[in-house]
């Protein structure tokens, strides 16, 4: 009786204050309203994407305001043209419409596309390059598949050749390119975050806060991640190493969502005109990812290799940015991307921690010269065949 009569008290003691909270909460929503609101609330548009097809432009525009907006007018160049609306002009908070606007572009011209709401005010965006829209058939999923194989696929399974290399140098080499996986891996997770940001800045509505947005996620995907796989490990029943081919499979699957983001953003910007395909973009990225293979094989470089395993790893890294760039090309979403960019970062860096535990086991001080110089010339091979891209 008297255990009842505790947990009754404490179950009160977590209700009461709920309680409270929500009847404050009613009161503001309702009657004390009257009393807060201070000013005048402004509406705010964003516009997300702008397609260019035949002979016309189609705006996806979202209400990201406090209030409820009625879009009126459309224009391009500071010119009104007549434009449909679907599937209503009057957008509720967060309701998006996509705004038709009959219009002869001309390809490789800039344009400035701009809406404006009942009230009057005007929200814009340029496009530096206007650029036919990707349409989803056959030959342009045939192109994005080519373009997310060269970039993705190819380059990882050609940097997993380093593998008999690896297998055969001294135990001192091995600590180097363990290190040297770490530095590559760090610098793919700050490169994942700062893309993340980038598209934050440029697309993403300020409502969604992107920068908290990617904090968020990047921490949640780490701690997550992390926790699973120590629940994994410890079920495992392995010793106070974790399974070579664990850390490796963890290694794929950090750059294959790192790699599905940056398909999402590649696709995205072939299907916006934003980025010219050319020989040397593509040799960019194939010399930038071809170092994701050899992160890949560090970790399993002193076991026994397993081919089907080896090929299986390197496709769970690469393939995601096939399916990135058809994502990207035919549906981009800001948001999406976003959170796919910071997933992967999260993913990363906890197997950044994975590989560090490893090399304690060696240096437990980091402080020798083949961790740091590994970890330093993998962040400086990674920066360098960035440049390239």
């Amino acid at each position: 009786m008297g255990e009842q009569k505790s947990r009754a008290k404490l179950i009160a003691s977590g209700l009461i204050p709920f309680s409270f909270l929500v009847v404050m909460l009613v009161f503001i929503l309702s009657s004390g309203s009257s009393l807060i609101n201070l000013g005048i609330p402004l509406p705010e548009l964003t516009i997300e994407k702008i397609n260019f097809v035949k002979s016309e432009i189609l705006v996806t525009v979202r209400n990201t305001g406090p209030i409820p907006v009625d879009v009126a007018v459309a224009d391009v160049n500071d010119r009104i043209q007549p434009a449909a609306i679907e599937p209503d002009k009057h957008l509720e908070r967060f309701e998006t419409a996509v705004v038709k606007i009959p219009f002869s572009w001309n390809k490789g011209e800039p344009y400035k596309i701009g809406l404006t709401t009942q009230e009057g005010i005007r929200f814009e965006k340029s496009v530096d390059a206007a650029a036919l829209a990707l349409e989803p058939n056959s030959d342009t999923m045939g192109l994005l598949l080519l373009i997310g194989t060269y970039v993705g696929v190819i380059p990882i399974l050609i940097g997993l050749m380093w593998l008999p290399f690896i297998k055969k140098i001294s135990n001192q080499k091995y600590i180097f390119f363990l290190a040297l996986t770490v530095g590559l891996l760090l610098f793919l997770g700050i490169d994942a975050i700062v893309e993340a940001l980038e598209v934050s800045s440029e697309n993403l509505a300020g409502v969604f806060h992107g920068p908290l947005l990617i904090a968020t996620v990047v921490l949640i995907s780490l701690f997550g991640l992390y926790y699973a796989g120590e629940k994994l490990t410890k079920k495992s029943s392995l010793t106070k190493l974790a399974n070579p081919y664990s850390v490796a499979l963890m290694v794929s699957i950090g750059i294959g969502l790192h790699n599905l983001g940056e398909g999402l953003a590649i696709g995205a910007a072939i299907g916006l005109g934003q980025v010219a395909l050319s020989t040397f973009l593509i040799i960019g990225f194939a010399l930038h990812n071809t170092t994701e293979g050899i992160a890949i094989a560090a970790p399993v470089a002193k076991e026994k290799t397993f081919i089907r395993k080896i090929i299986g790893l390197g496709l769970i890294a690469g393939v995601p940015a096939i399916f990135g760039t058809w994502v990207g090309g035919f549906a981009y979403s800001p948001f999406t991307s976003i959170v796919f960019l910071a997933i992967g970062a999260g993913a990363i860096f906890q197997v950044v921690i994975v590989i560090s535990k490893w090399l304690r086991e060696y240096d437990r001080s980091f402080t020798s010269t083949p961790v740091v110089a590994g970890i330093a010339i993998g962040m400086l091979i990674m920066y360098l065949t960035g440049m390239l891209v």
